[in-house]
C-alpha cells in the first residue's frame, strides 16, 4: 500500500498545533460509504510496560462476515512525547509502516481514536484519512473535548457529542447496557454513516470487530516482544 507523504514529523508541540489548525481545513466529512464497503480496517497501538516501545497493528476484515482477510504489524521507539491533543504525531508514525505493508487498501479505517471530536478537528482518526485519502472513523473508549447526555440503555441508542456549540460526534452505544464509545467522522464520511458502519461492525463486543482485533493483534506483539527481551 502506498501513499504520499503528508508532511515531516520532525516538530515541535507548538509546531505541531500550528500544523492540526491548517491540516483540520482539508478534512472532509460527507459521504456516505457504508453500501459499497467490502474491506474494513482496524487500527490499534500498543506500548510496552516497559521502556519507550510501542507496537501498531492493522487489521483487514471482510465487511460482511467480518473474518479477517490480512493483517500488518510494526513496532518502533516513541519519539514524541504524550501531549493531549497530538496523540497523531506520536502514533501515527509507526501506525503508517503497518499500513505500508498491507497488500491491497482497506476501503474504510476504524481507528481506537478520536476524529473531528477533537480541540483543532484533527484527531488521529482524521489525520490518518488525510495520509491515506481514505474514509476513516474516529471510534474512541473516552472523551477527548464536548460535553453528551448519557444515551439510553440499549444498543444503538445515542446522544449528539456538542463542542462550542457545534456537534462533533456522537455518544453511541455499542451494546446493551454496556459503556457507549464517542464515534466521531474522521475523514470522507459524514457522522450518520460513520455510526452505522460502527454499529455493523459490532459483534456482541462494546468495540467494533475491526478495532476489537487490531487491540489484540498489537497486545501480542508487544507481549512477544516482552518476552523475548526478558529472556
Amino acid at each position: 500500500m502506498q501513499f504520499e507523504n503528508l508532511h515531516s514529523w520532525d516538530l515541535s508541540a507548538r509546531e505541531a498545533i500550528a500544523l492540526q489548525k491548517v491540516l483540520a481545513e482539508k478534512v472532509e466529512v460527507h459521504g456516505g460509504v457504508t453500501h459499497s464497503l467490502k474491506r474494513v480496517a482496524g487500527a490499534d497501538v500498543s506500548y510496552r510496560r516497559r521502556g519507550g516501545q510501542f507496537h501498531a497493528a492493522v487489521v483487514v476484515l471482510d465487511c460482511h462476515s467480518m473474518s479477517i482477510l490480512e493483517t500488518a504489524t510494526a513496532s518502533g521507539e516513541v519519539t514524541f512525547p504524550y501531549i493531549p491533543g497530538l496523540l497523531s504525531f506520536r502514533e501515527l508514525p509507526i501506525l503508517l509502516q503497518a499500513f505500508r505493508k498491507l497488500s491491497v487498501p482497506p476501503d474504510l479505517i476504524l481507528a481506537d481514536a478520536q476524529g473531528v471530536a477533537h480541540p483543532r478537528r484533527l484527531g488521529l482518526a482524521s489525520h490518518l484519512g488525510l495520509w491515506l485519502g481514505l474514509p476513516t472513523v474516529g471510534c474512541a473508549k473516552s472523551r477527548l473535548c464536548g460535553e453528551a447526555a448519557v444515551p439510553e440503555g440499549e444498543k444503538g441508542s445515542w446522544t449528539p457529542l456538542y463542542d462550542d456549540g457545534e456537534v462533533v460526534g456522537r455518544l453511541l452505544r455499542t451494546k446493551a447496557r454496556v459503556r457507549p464509545l464517542y464515534i466521531s467522522a474522521g475523514h470522507k464520511i459524514d457522522l450518520q454513516s460513520a455510526a452505522e458502519v460502527v454499529l455493523h461492525c459490532c459483534r456482541g463486543y462494546r468495540l467494533p470487530e475491526p478495532t476489537r482485533q487490531a487491540h489484540l493483534l498489537s497486545n501480542r506483539v508487544r507481549t512477544s516482544c516482552e518476552a523475548r527481551t526478558e529472556q
